[in-house]
Formats: structure tokens, sequence, C-alpha cells
């Protein structure tokens, strides 16, 4: 028989053994940036020279989204991006010179590409059949197009900036089909796409530096090209090709100006800031890495002093509109994601992933109709009517650009078809040392190689309703044991983060906008629970009159305004250069303008005491529809206090006037409003007066 003190040493040994394993087993430490010494062994990265990413993006269709985000995907499906081939005059197949196998055609420009851009990653996500075939179709025209000298596309170009026509093709179309391109061998490994891509580059190649990049598009938006270049390189190593990039980057207009933007468009701003962020994976000096950040920075202390991630550019940014009124366009919006997107790989900041939540769950949803049958081509934060009439010079285009109308406009209608595929790609991402990142929060599946040696496959399944939830919960499917890191981003506006895993609370602190690394070796079954404390809180833009805006975790808040739909003639109420197909038919494609139909020129009433006795949050059910972006099911609404400010009113353009200073005074009774998510809302107070 064992003595008690034998008993008692034998116990002592075996916890500290266990404690040992627990620790050799399980590491969960807070990071500002993952490390990139080391090389991811299962996906393509940036190859010596370039500088190495911070994440690797998965191939598209390793990620399957669920919840929310696959139902508004499901929307766009059976909505206005899977449908425009049935609406648009510039997707007609007779005639089309993106089409025809040759280049030859009577129209053929921008549009083909950017809907095929967002249309083709749409089915791949979904794995749908019929979209993947129809992408297909399109792209074996354009394999056939590539002339002898490795020119593809259409020859000739409808471009109203085009001002060498005869002597060089315009190469923007050409950078977006590009990348509809990248995304096809992604998902299908054709052994086509790389010959062709290169060819097309060495033609480049042979284009004299003074006719290169010259047209206004093409020269503003030369890091589409250079992006693509290096996404070839990384997948050939042909080094010739870092020639290229620097030909390319030297024809580009300079993006890195300290105190200014080569051009004020919204879309262009929105896409070509991060050049030269993309140039400094070659080039390696640091200061193109701060010119993205200047670029980004620069434009929202000019006109960005509003609330939901963008600025004030209804088509180009102006001196003395950058009111909350002012407005973007829907291209701009989906631009910014993917900039955000991109730009979150190559820093490994997470800075860019929490801006394009803003952008995603604040702005970009109210852009268009819950059903996805149909979009406006300029979206505010402050937008009290959305119609059919000519608001310039309070906005700068002359037109109906505030109306919901699916028949309108050749560069958003096609170009929003990459907002939401582009996102669901990026919610999970690859890590250097052979690990898996979840940096964008939604309901989803992701299949990915990690760990060492040959690697292991492992199924990660995030079950989440954020932004409208801040419980996330990742569920680990193996095989077999594996070892690999799991990183976890923390968003800048979330203190008091926590991880569990398999029910045990871990005691590491986590900084706001930072990563919790999870090294540990993983079993089928194990359960991550990562919460997100979500509090109120306030942002007050003291260059826009003092106004406020109110947020709840990562959600901004509008003012709830009823909204009165008044369906138009879709053809009638279309921007003056939209064009669609002959036999149309409108009954399914209604356009409608939308009034405010109870008040909407409400200041906050707020005092010194904390948010949380001042608002009032109330929870609803989670919709049957899984939907949750319309007044109807949101799953949030915040009761508040304001007044009715009696000389905030319309202005002579029809658009709400500028705000008024805060403090305002007003002899108006205080009433009880409510607030609800700004994405919800299609008309919108978002940036409030203040009340004395």
């Amino acid at each position: 028989m064992r003595s008690f003190s034998s008993v008692l040493v034998l116990l002592c040994v075996l916890c500290f053994s266990g404690n040992t394993a627990s620790t050799q087993t399980t590491a969960v430490t807070n990071i500002k940036r993952p490390a990139t010494s080391s090389v991811n062994k299962f996906y393509t990265g940036n190859r010596a020279p370039l500088t190495p990413l911070s994440f690797i993006k998965l191939p598209v269709g390793a990620i399957r989204p669920e919840g929310w985000i696959k139902k508004y995907l499901e929307l766009q499906r059976d909505g206005l991006t899977g449908k425009l081939g049935e609406i648009s005059a510039w997707l007609e197949k007779k005639d089309n010179a993106w089409f025809s196998g040759t280049g030859d055609g009577d129209h053929g420009w921008e549009e083909v590409p950017y809907w095929l851009k967002g249309y083709g990653n749409l089915g791949y996500v979904l794995k749908d059949e019929q979209v993947i075939a129809e992408t297909k179709l399109w792209l074996e025209k354009v394999f056939q197009s590539q002339q002898p000298n490795g020119y593809f596309g259409p020859r000739v170009v409808e471009n109203e900036h085009q001002d060498n026509k005869g002597k060089t093709p315009d190469l923007w179309p050409n950078m977006l089909m590009l990348w509809t391109m990248q995304s096809y061998y992604e998902f299908s490994n054709d052994p086509r796409v790389l010959p062709f891509m290169t060819k097309y580059f060495q033609w480049q190649m042979n284009v004299p530096d003074q006719k290169l990049l010259k047209i206004y598009w093409e020269n503003s938006r030369g890091g589409d090209n250079l992006y693509s270049i290096y996404w070839l390189y990384n997948r050939t190593g042909d080094k010739w090709l870092l020639d290229l990039a620097a030909k390319v980057h030297r024809n580009t207009a300079d993006w890195s100006q300290s105190t200014s933007l080569p051009n004020w468009h919204n879309v262009n701003i929105a896409q070509c800031f991060r050049e030269p962020a993309t140039w400094y994976m070659q080039a390696k000096d640091s200061s193109f890495l701060r010119d993205t950040y200047n670029n980004f920075h620069l434009v929202r202390q000019l006109y960005g002093q509003v609330p939901g991630g963008m600025f004030g550019a209804d088509e180009n940014a102006r001196k003395g509109f950058d009111d909350p009124r002012q407005a973007v366009e829907t291209c701009g919006m989906v631009e910014q994601m993917v900039s955000d997107e991109l730009l979150t790989g190559i820093t490994g900041d997470p800075m860019w992933a929490d801006h394009c939540e803003n952008v995603a769950f604040n702005t970009y949803p109210a852009a268009v109709m819950p059903d996805f049958r149909g979009l406006r081509y300029l979206t505010a934060p402050n937008m009290v009517v959305s119609d059919s009439r000519n608001h310039a010079p309070g906005i700068q285009n002359e037109g109906p650009f505030l109306m919901m109308n699916p028949f309108s406009s050749r560069c958003c209608q096609h170009n929003q078809s990459m907002g939401w595929p582009y996102y669901a790609e990026h919610l999970w991402m690859a890590s250097p040392d052979n690990g898996i990142a979840a940096l964008l929060y939604n309901s989803s599946e992701v299949t990915a190689r990690v760990g060492k040696g040959t690697g292991s496959l492992v199924t990660l399944i995030q079950a989440t309703n954020y932004p409208f939830d801040e419980n996330i919960k990742i569920t680990v499917k193996t095989k077999s044991t594996t070892a690999f890191p799991l990183y976890l981003r923390i968003p800048a506006w979330c203190k008091n983060a926590g991880v569990v895993i398999n029910g045990v609370a871990q005691a590491t602190a986590f900084d706001a906008g930072s990563y919790a690394r999870i090294e540990r070796s993983w079993k089928d079954g194990d359960l991550v629970e990562l919460r997100l404390p979500m509090r109120l809180s306030k942002d007050t833009w003291t260059k826009n009159k003092n106004s406020v805006s109110i947020n709840y975790g990562p959600l901004t808040f509008s003012l709830k305004i009823a909204e009165s739909y008044q369906q138009m003639d879709s053809k009638k109420s279309a921007i003056g250069d939209s064009k669609w197909q002959a036999n149309v038919d409108q009954s399914k494609w209604p356009s409608y303008e939308i009034y405010p139909a109870s008040m909407w020129n409400y200041g906050l009433s707020l005092t010194d005491q904390p948010l949380e006795q001042q608002f009032e949050l109330v929870k609803r059910p989670w919709p049957a529809g899984k939907f949750p972006f319309t007044q109807e099911t949101v799953p949030f609404i915040l009761k508040a206090k304001g007044k009715i400010i009696p000389e905030w009113i319309l202005d002579k353009n029809g658009l709400c006037d500028v705000l008024p200073q805060s403090p305002v005074a007003a002899t108006t009774k205080e009433e009880s409003i409510e607030l609800i998510p700004m994405g919800a809302a299609k008309l919108r107070i978002s940036a409030f007066p203040v009340m004395k």
C-alpha cells in the first residue's frame, strides 16, 4: 500500500505533466501583425524579391458563405447581377466586341468585364453551375480574341476620355478582364490562363512609354494592371514581369503626392489610392506604403467627416461640398471594399478589415434595393429624398442620379456585382506560418490546407449573426489532430475581447485593433468562441458643424424615417447614358422614387451622462428570412430623444440643407425618436445636429 506522501508526489507529477502538455499544445497570444518571416507552403503569396504578404488570399471557392451573406449573394444572383444579361444593352451578345471572338463589334468597353468580374465570382462562391457556365462562355470568346501580338479584347473602344484613339488601345477594360481571368484560374486551374496573360504582358512590354497608359481612366487605374502583373509573376517567376511592373508604375498617375491627388473622382480615389502600396511590394520603400495611408486619410480629412466610411464626391470631390448630404457612387463603395481587402493582405493592418466592414455594413446596403433588383448611382449619409429630380449643382451630375433604377448607369449597374462576392472571398485568408485567419466575420465554412510537412486539410465552420451579434463560434473539423495557428481579428472598436476554447476562458488580454493568435494541436470538434463585446459610442465630426453619429459595435445608426415608395417608368427615369435591351420586360424591373413619410429634421438631445443612460437598445428576433437590412427586419433599434429643427429643410435643389452648427437652439418639444442601423435606411439622417 502506497504511503500518503507517495500518492501526493504522484498527483503532483501528473498535474505538472498535464500543465506542461497544455502549454505545449495551446498558446494564445496577442499580436499587432502576423510575422512574415515564414512562407506559406500551400497557397500562392508573393515570390521573392517582392515583400511577403501578411495574409494570402485563398482560391475562390475555398470559402462557402452561410447566414445573411449567403442570403445576400442569392438575392444578387436572382436579382440584378444574375439577370443583368437580360437588361443591359452593353451585355447583348450580338455585335459585342467582347463576345465576337475577334475583338470586332459595335460596342465593348468596361461594362462586360465590370459585370463579369463579379458575376463569375458570384457563381464560383455559390457553386452555381448556370452562372459558371455563362461566365465560361464569355471567357472562351476572350481567349479567342487574343491576337498574334498578344493583345486581346475589343479593337474599337467606346471611351469618351480616349484622346489617342487609333494609336494605342484603352487598356482599362482589359485590366478588369484580367482580374476576371485570375479568379477563373483560381477556380478552374485552366492551363490557358497563364500563357494568355504572359503573351498579353509581353505585348505591353513592347508599347513605348510615351503611348502607355495615357488615357484618363487607364492612367488613373494603372494600379489594377500592376496587381495583375504581380499575380502572374507569383505563379510563373518570369523576371521580366518586374521590369514591366516598373514601367507600368512610372506611367500611372502619381498617387504619391503628399497634399493632393491626381484627380478627385470618387471611384478613382477608392480604387487607386492603393497603387503606392502595391508598388511598395517591389520597391520595398516604406514611403510608398505611407503614401497609401496618406491618400486614405487626406480625402477623409477634407471630404470624409461623415459616418459610413466613405466621403463626399458625387462624381468628384469639390471644395465647399463636404456636408454629409454629399454622396458617393455605388462604384466607389465596392471599389473601397476591394481596396480594403487587398490592403489587409499586403499590410496585415486590421484597420483595413475594420474599414471594409464599416462600408459594407453601413453604406453599401442602402444603395441597393432589398431584393437586389434596383440600385441608385449615389447614396449619402444624410439623404432624405431618393427621386428622379435633377439636384445639380447640389450634386455634381445633372439628371436622376438619386433614383432607384435597375436600368440606370453604365458603370454602377455593372460594377456593383463584385461587392459581396469579393467580400465573401476574403472572410478567411491563409497566414505565412501555414495557418488560417478569420478576418471578416460572417457565418461561413472554409476548407484549407494547414500545418507542417505536407499539411492537412481542415474545415472551420463559423457561426454568427455578426455584426448583429457579438459572439462568434468556430468549430474545427479534421480527420486527425493537426497543429496550426488560428488568427482572429480584434476590431479597433472592441475593448475586452475574449477567447474561449472548449469552454475554457483564456487569460490573454487583447488590445483593440490587433489579432488573437491561437497555436494549438487541433482535434475534431474543437470549439473556439470569440466574444466581441459591443457598446454604444459616439463620433463627433468637429469639422462638420460638430455633428455626431451613434454607433453600436461596427454599426452606425440613422434616424428611422418612414419611406414612401412610388413606382416609376424605369426607362423614362434612367440616367442619360443608360441603354437597355429592346425586348426587356420592364414590369419585372420597376424603378422607385422614395419620399419621406415622416419628419426627418431632428437633432439629438444629448447630455453628459453615459450613452447607455441616454439611449435604449432594443433587440429584436433574428429575421426568419435571414436578411437584416430593412426597416422591418433590423435586429436592433435605438430609442433616443430629439427635437425638430424647423429651419433645417430642403434647399432649392431638393436636397436636405447643410447641417446647422451644433449646438442648435430650438423651442420645439423634445420627442422620442427611433434610430436603426444605417445600412437598412434608404432615407436617412446619420450625422445629427446636437441640441442645446
